[in-house]
């Protein structure tokens, strides 16, 4: 009995037991889960009746060096539907097909589908939005989400690039600064039942908690409408397939101005080819024909092996090397070496070359940038090239010499260039300024660096005097003048390669010319390079004009005065480039008399740099520009008859 009694308390105590340990088990899981988890699974709970839709993200405005606005985010609307709301789908789709201009099929598709939340239409224009507004359909949303826009258009559309509907960065500056310019997207939140229907009261907007930050550059957005206006009137000319034109500050490495044409409208980039959203200064190579002179000039009176004064003999126009035959455009004889460069001889180049070597002339090549990256940071920037010395046969050193058998970017040997202008200093060329985050404080800032020195001061100064010899009477680069400044450059014509024969092509050509103003202190670099010009091949022709174009608008705008020294410029010298050169035929003074009306003077007052060039644009008239910010006086009056053979100006100046 005692036994018994004795297996009957245990058993009580176990069964005690088993209870009070199961129920500390569920107090701790409910502990866990209401009170030590407890925000974990509200927020599962929360993702059961709850769908999250991702916003775009604001993304940071990109100014210019001014201030001006280039890139911006602005708020739209974007247009959802919520299938299950809607009672009647196809009466529905009908009408908002019609509003959105939209395939009826797609949009029927999409809201008679069995999903809770399908997009329309994002990022629609207000007039779109008005017009689904005005329907009242039941089951249609509207939420605001941030779209890119370029209040430019197309000027420095190849600089700064596009984004696409994210906005990601695709292109450009948007693209290689994506992560600085991407701000923090919001989400939009719907409330949805059981079943998974949405429950429109339940409907609210997360906004994101910061935008992007902004990008200030050194471009100058006045610089780069002229230097697209004019390569743009230099490629019709000319009929090129192609140009570039790239404007720098020497002292700096400040890109001012980078344009490249065929251009492209960012704001509807879909409409335009990808081979014209890309960046042909950064990202095609060509041959730098006669413009490479200039650096072998450098590097040989770096090396104390010529003297500007020296002759040299250039074999009537026909020189064997290596077993090749190389020939200048005219016999020249003796020629002073400053000549060689005035004349672009190849064969006095090719002499001078073989004085030089292979090592020391490579040596320099590298020193001034060539066959490396310039580091900008743009996107798809390639390194040009140049073979090994090793690799070179005598035939080699002296093609290379007048610039074949070696490929370079635009953006190189303007860089390149502004290190003969600025004294012998290569500087680092840079196009973005500073970065500065939402809050207002600076992130990133970029001042000029010297990345290193070149040439000595003496031996810049000579061959800057050179190149100033190529612009005068005689040389190859006269219709490069500018009125009233001194200017230096030189000419390039470069065969390209033909991609089926794997030789030189005979018919295309890259014509380029590169150069400086004023001589005697550079402020600023030019180089146009036109891709296949037509009929008139050679960069004294098509591409010096276009140099001296850009260089006549771009010198007052920046307030460097003209050279005292100057001389007139010969009557074969180009129209100044502030002056839009008219493309219809001019009409005879009696002409113009019998048909008893010319155009009529319009009313600048009040009107920017800018908008003065515009309307020379539209017009047609040749207009002289003075002084800098808006216009207070011009000649003649608004409305008056402008006569044919006539001064017309106007005279800017700033408000203060």
């Amino acid at each position: 009995m005692d036994d018994q009694a004795k297996w009957i308390r245990i058993r009580i105590r176990f069964i005690g037991f088993c209870f009070i340990a199961v129920f500390s088990l569920i107090v701790f899981r409910a502990f866990d889960l209401q009170v030590r988890n407890q925000e974990e699974w509200s927020k599962r709970a929360e993702r059961q009746h709850q769908k999250t839709i991702p916003l775009t993200p604001q993304r940071g405005t990109i100014y210019d060096r001014n201030g001006e606005v280039l890139s911006l985010s602005i708020e739209v609307d974007s247009i959802f539907a919520e299938p299950r709301n809607i009672t009647d789908g196809s009466q529905a789709a009908k009408q908002i097909s019609a509003a959105l201009s939209l395939p009826y099929s797609v949009v029927r598709s999409k809201i008679t589908s069995d999903k809770s939340f399908v997009w329309l239409k994002r990022q629609v224009t207000p007039s779109e939005s008005e017009e689904v507004r005005k329907l009242g359909l039941q089951g249609i949303g509207f939420i605001q989400e941030h779209r890119r826009f370029y209040p430019n258009s197309e000027i420095g559309a190849h600089v700064i690039g596009f984004t696409g509907l994210d906005p990601r960065g695709l292109e450009g500056l948007e693209l290689e600064y994506d992560a600085q310019l991407l701000g923090q997207g919001g989400y939009l939140v719907t409330e949805r039942d059981a079943l998974g229907r949405s429950l429109g009261s339940g409907r609210y907007t997360v906004r994101g908690q910061r935008g992007g930050s902004s990008m200030y550059l050194t471009l100058d957005k006045n610089l780069q409408y002229i230097a697209e206006k004019e390569l743009k009137l230099g490629m019709r000319e000319s009929r090129s397939r192609a140009g570039t034109a790239i404007v720098l500050d020497p002292d700096s490495g400040r890109i001012l101005a980078m344009a490249n044409q065929p251009n492209f409208n960012p704001n509807a980039f879909f409409n335009f080819r990808p081979a014209q959203w890309r960046n042909r200064a950064v990202c095609d190579t060509f041959e730098p024909g006669s413009t490479f002179k200039i650096f072998l000039m450098a590097a040989a009176l770096e090396e104390g092996l010529v003297r500007p004064d020296q002759k040299i003999y250039c074999e009537k126009g026909v020189y064997r090397v290596g077993g090749q035959t190389i020939h200048d455009h005219r016999a020249y004889g003796d020629l002073k070496i400053s000549e060689v460069i005035k004349f672009s001889s190849n064969i006095g180049v090719a002499k001078i070359g073989k004085l030089l070597e292979r090592e020391k002339y490579f040596r320099y090549i590298s020193e001034f940038g060539f066959g490396g990256k310039t580091d900008i940071h743009l996107p798809g920037e390639v390194p040009g090239l140049v073979r090994n010395p090793a690799q070179w046969f005598e035939i080699d050193l002296a093609a290379i010499s007048f610039g074949q058998g070696i490929s370079v970017t635009a953006l190189q040997l303007a860089a390149a260039t502004a290190a003969i202008a600025n004294g012998g200093y290569l500087m680092a060329p840079y196009i973005v300024q500073s970065i500065v985050d939402p809050y207002g404080q600076e992130t990133e800032r970029r001042e000029p660096k010297i990345v290193r020195q070149v040439i000595s001061e003496k031996s810049a100064r000579q061959v800057r005097e050179m190149m100033a010899m190529v612009t005068e009477e005689g040389g190859t680069g006269t219709l490069a003048r500018v009125p009233g400044y001194r200017v230096g450059g030189k000419t390039g014509t470069a065969q390209k390669i033909d991609p089926v024969t794997g030789g030189y092509s005979a018919d295309k050509r890259v014509a380029s010319f590169v150069g400086f103003a004023p001589v005697d202190d550079p402020k600023l670099v030019i180089l146009v390079a036109l891709d296949e010009p037509e009929e008139k091949i050679y960069g004294g022709l098509v591409a010096a004009p276009v140099f001296s174009r850009i260089a006549a608008q771009a010198l007052p705008y920046m307030n460097v005065l003209p050279d005292r020294t100057e001389r007139a410029a010969p009557p074969e010298a180009p129209v100044p480039s502030i002056q839009v050169r008219d493309s219809r035929p001019p009409v005879a003074p009696a002409a113009a008399e019998k048909k008893g009306a010319g155009p009529r003077m319009p009313d600048f007052t009040g009107m920017s740099y800018r908008q003065v060039l515009q309307v020379m644009e539209r017009t047609g008239l040749n207009l002289k520009l003075r002084g800098n910010g808006r216009v207070v006086e011009q000649h003649p009056a608004s409305g008056r008859e402008v006569t044919y053979g006539t001064e017309i100006w106007v005279r800017l100046a700033s408000p203060s």
